[in-house]
């Protein structure tokens, strides 16, 4: 049966009594597995990010060098000689 509002209402005033709690007292983790799962945490986001950044900057500064329009131009008038061998 699904909890009712005020049942979640009560853990969520518990949790944020919990959370104000701890920063009160300045001690955000247990122990040091705590912190070590932390430092992974945000290492993961902010390796996210990082690429992320990299997507775009690469979209705003590469997509419009001559470079790429060289190689969608080739792309669209093939060069080179057909290899007749492979005719049957």
């Amino acid at each position: 049966m699904a909890p009712s509002a005020e049942d979640l209402g009560r853990e969520l005033e518990a949790t944020a009594q919990d959370v104000l709690g701890k920063l009160k007292s300045r001690q955000l983790f247990q122990s040091g597995w705590d912190t070590a799962a932390f430092v992974v945490f945000i290492t993961f986001i902010c390796t996210v990010l990082f690429l992320l950044l990299l997507v775009i900057i690469h979209c705003c500064c590469c997509c419009d060098s001559p470079r790429s329009q060289k190689v969608s131009a080739a792309k669209r008038s093939p060069k080179g000689v057909d290899n007749l061998a492979l005719e049957p």
